[in-house]
């Protein structure tokens, strides 16, 4: 009998003639067993490194979780980028938010409403230098700007899919949130240009950074509507000082801040005081001191050497894993880069873009996200399709909701945080199930 072996499949099989013997997939490599902790679960779970640029050692860290029911047959695949920018789409998205599941203590408990149970997740810690993701010859500082992420982001998309060629077919749906909104539709449009055989059919971002002077200064109006500021001191970011002013010297963006916008920014400051989440304004603050938070447990669990291990991870340049990268908040160099003019490019391209807002952020909020999408509705002409209303998650008002032609669609979460899978699971999990679908979220 004649041995041969195909070109196509050298990945899977190495040939040395006169024989062929058989290997493993490359994602085999990647599959973990259980997790410390883990409850049994029957979907399959793949963690490791895809090198993005061999000459500087740079490689970005996935984590991904297969559908929980038909995950190579029908169900999507979904890109998950958490912003920041410099914050863990691991710690964040998947054992925060939407991942399968949560830590306390030394256990591992499922999340029933993860994003899994109607996709297949893939989390990646971007750029290199946040959370396992690793850059050996350059610093995290060096790297930190849109253009370097989003290339860096489509190069992790191409070494992914030839790690699951499984996929590489199956509909793309690039998501995220905050600073995401300038990483999400920058990758999609370089997706797209690229020319790729990715089968990109949209992408939905949660409470979005777009514009920065628009979304910046929309908190005033949103502390003043929850009573956390006074009339008068409203009356001034109108008048004296907005708040994209005083954020831009906060970030580093500017190199002072006038005495005028000062006196301001102490003046709101201490009406709002210290005691409020600006991500989640009626929430309650974690106080580590009576309540173990989320965010602890999440920091303790990820620096478990038997936990890294079993994930395929490793520490490169930093004693610990962080949620977030310190002082990434000074190297917010891009933020006022508008990204809206990218969400435009793409709705004119074809690609179907969705947004939510947890109605209860006030860093990037509702305001202005909702002003933004319209003015974005009426400069490409679509037309309201359907009208701006309330949606259900079953009988409970879930948000209200607005959507232009079949392609651009806003809605808001009722109760929701800046990170809203985490405060409002339930109504999180029914948005992302309709954009799933492409069908308009329900009514009464």
């Amino acid at each position: 009998m004649k041995l041969h072996c195909s070109w196509m499949v050298v990945l899977a099989t190495l040939c040395v003639a006169p024989l062929c013997f058989a290997m493993e997939p490359v994602s085999e490599s990647d599959k973990l067993g259980s997790l410390p902790g883990q409850p049994h679960v029957s979907f399959q779970q793949f963690g490791g490194y895809v090198t993005i640029d061999e000459k500087q050692g740079r490689a970005l860290f996935y984590y991904f979780v297969e559908a929980v029911t038909d995950p190579t047959a029908s169900k999507p695949l979904v890109l998950w980028l958490t912003g920041g920018p410099g914050c863990s789409s691991l710690g964040g998205g998947a054992f925060m938010e939407h991942g399968p599941f949560r830590p306390r203590g030394n256990t591992l408990f499922r999340n029933k409403h993860s994003w899994n149970r109607e996709a297949n997740m893939l989390y990646v810690e971007s750029p290199a230098g946040v959370g396992f993701s690793y850059s050996r010859n350059k610093s995290f500082y060096d790297d930190i700007n849109d253009e370097v992420t989003a290339r860096d982001n489509l190069a992790f998309l191409e070494g992914w899919f030839m790690k699951f060629p499984k996929y590489r077919n199956r509909e793309l749906f690039i998501t995220g949130e905050s600073y995401a909104g300038h990483y999400v539709p920058q990758l999609a449009q370089l997706v797209i240009n690229s020319g790729k055989n990715f089968n990109l059919k949209g992408i939905l971002i949660g409470n979005p950074l777009l514009e920065f002077d628009t979304d910046i200064n929309a908190q005033g109006d949103f502390f003043w509507s929850h009573g956390l500021i006074s009339d008068s001191t409203h009356a001034l970011l109108t008048s004296t000082c907005n708040y994209s002013q005083i954020m831009r010297w906060v970030y580093n963006i500017s190199e002072s801040l006038s005495p005028e916008c000062y006196e301001v920014y102490n003046k709101s400051a201490g009406e709002i005081g210290g005691s409020v989440d600006p991500f989640d304004v009626l929430g309650d603050i974690c106080l580590s001191s009576e309540e173990v938070c989320l965010t602890d447990e999440v920091d303790v669990y990820l620096n478990r050497k038997d936990v890294q291990k079993s994930l395929h991870a490793q520490l490169v340049g930093t004693p610990n894993w962080t949620l977030c990268y310190p002082d990434s908040a000074h190297f917010l160099r891009d933020a006022v880069i508008p990204s809206i003019n990218v969400v435009e490019w793409l709705v004119w391209s074809g690609i179907r873009a969705s947004v939510y807002s947890g109605d209860q952020d006030s860093r990037i909020s509702l305001i202005g996200t909702r002003s933004l999408l319209e003015g974005l509705a009426k400069k490409l002409k679509l037309k309201t399709t359907v009208p701006y209303r309330n949606w259900f998650e079953k009988k409970q008002v879930g948000g209200w909701t607005q959507v232009y032609g079949d392609i651009l669609s806003f809605a808001t979460i009722r109760g929701g945080s800046h990170t809203a899978p985490i405060s409002q699971p339930t109504r999180s999990l029914a948005l992302f199930t309709a954009f799933l679908e492409g069908k308009p979220l329900p009514d009464a």
